[in-house]
């Protein structure tokens, strides 16, 4: 019996280990590209796009000026609780809410370390969801300004803009340290994730997820979307989930659908989110994502 359990055990483990393996010899040079080019932009670039953003504040853009607030907010590197108080500091400056929204929207969404590490997914995911974060992020822009004109949407009181980490006077032990902080930020949940693929490989018949979230059922868009409410944690980490459910099926709505609600809902980004928007805001702000990443999945998988 006892031979029998431990045979066992050998089997699954190799099974496992190959899966891993695999997985990992195929996303982590997307991973270890994203960490050391989110550094770079974080040590180098990341006030100059700061900066740009704050530049755009004397064009008279009227209602366009959502866009390149969307467009930038992709590009900034810093999480939510840094990017808040940064936003706290343009709007001291006059700028304007929607184009607040929109910045601060798409940046919940995507960041240039997570572009790269959705390249692994192929061209076309990489497309739609660059392109869904910049729609999201406009379309959050033009509804502040269409329902909130005259009104304060935001309250950054108590905000002020954090003081910088990259300080060393070498820049490239800054750069190294930046990387490093990378890595432990991110790593983690990286390899977490791989393990999780590599048990849905093992153990969760192709046929059956393909059921669930395949092109042919719209429900799969509906699921995609609530799953990725309890089980985004990391951006890292869901990469080598959505590659393995993609080849196993999953839609491509249904993808972008949790590529939408995971970041959007992520609990870090929603304890920001919710102390500069107040319980009314809050609830709307989740209402849009939810009804945005349905409508993106829905419209994706019908074309």
């Amino acid at each position: 019996m006892i031979d029998t359990l431990v045979h066992v055990f050998r089997r699954e483990f190799i099974y496992l280990w190959y899966y891993f393996t695999v997985m990992l010899e195929q996303i982590a040079p997307y991973w270890a590209v994203g960490v050391v080019l989110g550094s770079v932009i974080s040590v180098f670039g990341k006030d100059k796009i700061h900066r740009l953003f704050s530049v755009i504040q004397n064009k008279k853009l009227g209602i366009f000026g959502v866009i390149p607030a969307s467009l930038l907010g992709i590009l900034s590197p810093l999480c939510m609780y840094g990017t808040i108080p940064i936003a706290a500091s343009f709007s001291q400056k006059g700028m304007r809410d929607d184009w607040l929204a929109a910045f601060m929207m798409s940046s919940i969404l995507l960041n240039p370390q997570l572009i790269l590490y959705s390249a692994a997914l192929g061209r076309t995911a990489l497309i739609i969801r660059i392109v869904s974060c910049i729609i999201c992020g406009v379309a959050a822009g033009l509804l502040v300004r269409i329902f909130y004109q005259g009104q304060q949407f935001f309250n950054f009181t108590g905000f002020q803009e954090p003081t910088s980490r990259d300080t060393h006077p070498n820049m490239l032990i800054r750069l190294l340290k930046n990387i490093g902080r990378n890595i432990k930020a991110s790593g983690g949940y990286f390899l977490f994730g791989i393990v999780i693929s590599a048990l849905f490989q093992r153990y969760v018949p192709a046929e059956a997820f393909a059921g669930l979230f395949g092109s042919e059922r719209g429900f799969g868009v509906l699921m995609a979307a609530t799953i990725g409410v309890p089980l985004y944690v990391c951006g890292g980490g869901t990469i080598p989930l959505l590659m393995d459910w993609l080849n196993r099926g999953m839609s491509m709505g249904a993808a972008a659908s949790f590529m939408i609600t995971g970041p959007a809902t992520k609990i870090t980004n929603l304890g920001a989110v919710r102390i500069v928007l107040g319980v009314r805001r809050f609830i709307l702000y989740l209402l849009f994502t939810i009804l945005f990443a349905l409508a993106t999945g829905v419209m994706i998988d019908c074309f």
